[in-house]
């Protein structure tokens, strides 16, 4: 069986912060923000709505659009670095919740790459005929970790969810290939102490770097070219990396995904977030050659190679 996605959704929060309502809280400018990021608004969650929640509400809009229940899920991995508690872990959570009561669950803690990670876990348990149906979510309140006293970090971050059911597909779809990857000498670039903490400088250049090199090593693993992608959903983290990625892969404009601006950085569900739009927006169509990547925290990073469809 070929392992790919049968099914999404997604759960943004009503409030929308601007970049005009943090230079009323912090030493900043709408232009600095979006020259320099590219966002001008993120969403940020209520106190009542916590990370379970979220990853709730996309998850039963995946389950929808793959026409499966929740009952027949076999395992849910939700990608998280701002869980409700440190245990039990939002996958137990949301199993329960759900009534997914034949679920295996569990959390995995790789920063904007956990997405990544999570979906390549499923594919192997689908490859070996181990489970069928696989839930993988990407979920950050990152509102709750970030110091809206720093202007250097409160601007760049927001709320969301994004989910993926991960099933068996027809022949020639699916995951083709994948590259997951990590350096523990750069987690002091970016880490959490009580707040989000990042030395930008590094973790810009790790990212440009890493984004562009991730593309075209699972390109090659699935004996690609460039011009063979149809479409390109980078890690929502700012506007100079991405367009960086999309260079080193010679694609125009039209053919890279671009939502940061209206969501910020949600690290672990800035990916399924953007699919999620794209679908929506027609831009993503069965067959295409999508190539998804992100980096994180870790630092870790992550791409895939999928051929769209079910």
């Amino acid at each position: 069986m070929n392992a790919g996605i049968i099914g999404m959704g997604r759960y943004l929060p009503e409030r929308i912060v601007t970049n005009h309502d943090l230079e009323k809280m912090v030493d900043t400018s709408d232009e600095w923000i979006r020259t320099r990021t590219g966002i001008e608004e993120r969403r940020i969650a209520s106190d009542d709505i916590d990370t379970s929640d979220m990853a709730y509400f996309s998850a039963l809009e995946a389950l929808k659009d793959a026409g499966i229940t929740a009952e027949e899920l076999d395992l849910i991995i939700v990608a998280t670095v701002t869980p409700d508690h440190p245990f039990p872990s939002v996958a137990c959570l949301l199993q329960e919740r759900l009534g997914a009561t034949k679920a295996a669950a569990f959390d995995c803690s790789a920063a904007c790459a956990g997405f990544m990670y999570g979906v390549v876990m499923a594919k192997q348990f689908i490859d070996t005929n181990t489970y069928k149906h696989v839930l993988v979510i990407g979920v950050e309140k990152l509102s709750r970790i970030t110091d809206w006293s720093d202007r250097n970090t409160a601007v760049l971050f927001g709320d969301a969810a994004g989910a993926a059911v991960i099933g068996p597909v027809s022949e020639g779809r699916g995951i083709l290939s994948f590259e997951l990857g990590a350096d523990g000498t750069g987690a002091k670039h970016l880490y959490q102490d009580e707040y989000i903490i990042m030395n930008g400088r590094e973790v810009f250049k790790f990212a440009v770097r890493q984004m562009g090199e991730s593309c075209i090593n699972v390109l090659e693993k699935a004996g690609l070219k460039k011009e063979d992608v149809d479409f390109l959903v980078p890690h929502q983290a700012n506007i100079r990396i991405m367009e960086a990625a999309r260079e080193r892969l010679e694609l125009p404009e039209e053919k890279m995904s671009k939502v940061v601006h209206k969501y910020g950085n949600t690290s672990a569900s800035s990916i399924p977030v953007a699919i999620v739009e794209e679908l929506q927006n027609g831009r993503i169509k069965d067959d295409d050659l999508i190539v998804m990547v992100g980096f994180g925290g870790g630092l870790t990073w992550g791409a895939i190679a999928l051929r769209w469809g079910r």
